[in-house]
């Protein structure tokens, strides 16, 4: 297999990273033309639009948008349906993520000035949120965890759920994550037409306040359109991973953390850096070797030939400055001695310390959130959490003594900008003994 290689000693090296770096986010004319017109016929249509393109995308026969919901007693079905084993692993995913989640929520805070002005923030919970859950290529019962779990620690008070079921199939892991985090709703649609359902609200889907979770090129791009309209998480791209590895990791235990995020699609990218040259070799040894074994290797074939990328560096601390500019969704330190690495970092999305912290620990129960910023937008994007499903309002009291004070003050500036209204609105509270 040929994998490209990159070396900093090269004088071109820069710019031949930033080319393999490229990624047009942003899809094609066609793609937002066709986007566009499901969205303008879902918020015209509502509910017949979503039954056509879901009928014509998903190839069903679907008469009324009550044949596409899930009731609680089938997911509650499926979750005794699966093996003891995976419901046991599904709630001490839940378990952990749950726990990891707790210590990310905010609390309202006020506080007294001298004069008796209050100023604070309060803290609440959305409303509604609507979770994308992925089908297709594969079935994602963690994106369920990962999604409605930190919704529900903030307080949002109702989480509809739509994941694609083509040819009616759907996953009992999907519905048995459904039952165990309590959605309120389940809707078999995917696609733009999903996503323009929960963001304008139809005759039988309510209009959610935010729109979480991954999904195709049609589902990111939908998502991009309707913000504003509604609140999005972000839109992802590819999965991507970056090891950087001393070269003392066992190089079977690289090989597979690279499939790992190979395997999600052939656009997935994976890279690694090393100081050492030989240990490159020894990695694409355990690539040829185990790549045959591997259920999903075309796909894992075809992102690491036109994806992946080996970057031979200086030392380690070349190697953190070159994940600081690629900013990866995930990044992996199998390094002797990560802590003092991991101090070098400044942009990832998550960051897996050590030899023995495979990425798919963090994919599905090591507690943090597996929605990660990708194609970059680490340097300044968050993994999801609580606080994107909490809002804070600015919290503001006047005592009479303040409403001279500030007032003054405000009417001086407002002046200044030429606002006389604004002016006049804290003049007229001068020189008042009211008590608030």
């Amino acid at each position: 297999m040929d994998i490209k290689y990159l070396d900093t000693a090269d004088t071109a090296y820069r710019s031949q990273l930033d080319q393999l770096l490229a990624w047009e986010s942003v899809a094609d004319e066609t793609i937002v033309d066709a986007v566009k017109k499901i969205l303008a016929d879902v918020k015209l249509r509502g509910d017949q639009a979503v039954l056509e393109y879901t009928n014509r995308f998903d190839r069903l026969n679907a008469v009324a948008m009550a044949d596409l919901e899930i009731a609680k007693p089938r997911r509650e079905s499926a979750l005794n349906k699966i093996p003891a084993e995976t419901r046991v692993a599904l709630e001490m995913a839940a378990d952990r993520i749950r726990l990891y989640h707790e210590r990310q929520k905010a609390s309202s805070w006020t506080y007294t000035e001298e004069d008796g002005t209050v100023l604070g923030q309060q803290v609440t919970a959305l409303d509604r949120v609507g979770l994308y859950v992925p089908g297709g290529k594969a079935s994602y019962p963690s994106s369920v965890l990962m999604n409605a779990i930190p919704a529900r620690v903030a307080g949002v008070a109702e989480l509809v759920m739509v994941v694609p079921a083509p040819d009616g199939q759907i996953n009992d892991m999907v519905l048995a994550a459904a039952a165990i985090v309590d959605i309120d709703r389940v809707i078999t649609i995917g696609g733009a037409q999903a996503v323009a359902a929960l963001a304008y609200g139809t005759q039988s889907i309510p209009r959610v306040d935010k729109i979480v979770g991954p999904g195709n090129i049609y589902v990111a791009t939908a998502k991009g359109l309707v913000y504003g309209a509604v609140g999005i998480d972000m839109i992802a791209g590819p999965s991507e991973i970056l090891i950087i590895c001393d070269g003392d990791t066992p190089p079977d235990w690289i090989a597979m953390d690279l499939f790992s995020q190979a395997e999600h699609d052939e656009d997935a990218r994976a890279i690694l850096v090393s100081p050492s040259a030989a240990f490159f070799d020894q990695v694409h040894d355990s690539i040829t070797r185990l790549l045959p074994g591997m259920e999903r290797e075309d796909i894992i074939r075809k992102s690491l030939e036109s994806r992946a990328v080996f970057i031979k560096v200086v030392d380690l601390y070349e190697a953190a400055e070159i994940a600081n500019h690629i900013a990866p969704e995930h990044l992996e330190l199998s390094v002797a001695d990560p802590e003092k690495l991991v101090k070098k970092i400044r942009h990832a999305g998550a960051i897996f310390m050590g030899r023995y912290t495979a990425e798919a620990i963090g994919d599905y129960c090591a507690g943090p959130n597996h929605v990660l910023p990708t194609s970059r937008t680490a340097r300044f994007f968050s993994p999801l959490g609580v606080y994107d499903f909490q809002k804070r309002s600015s919290l503001i009291k006047c005592s009479a003594q303040a409403a001279n004070d500030l007032g003054r003050t405000a009417a001086v500036l407002a002046r200044g900008e030429g606002l006389t209204a604004h002016a006049r609105s804290a003049e007229y509270r001068l020189n008042t003994d009211a008590d608030s």
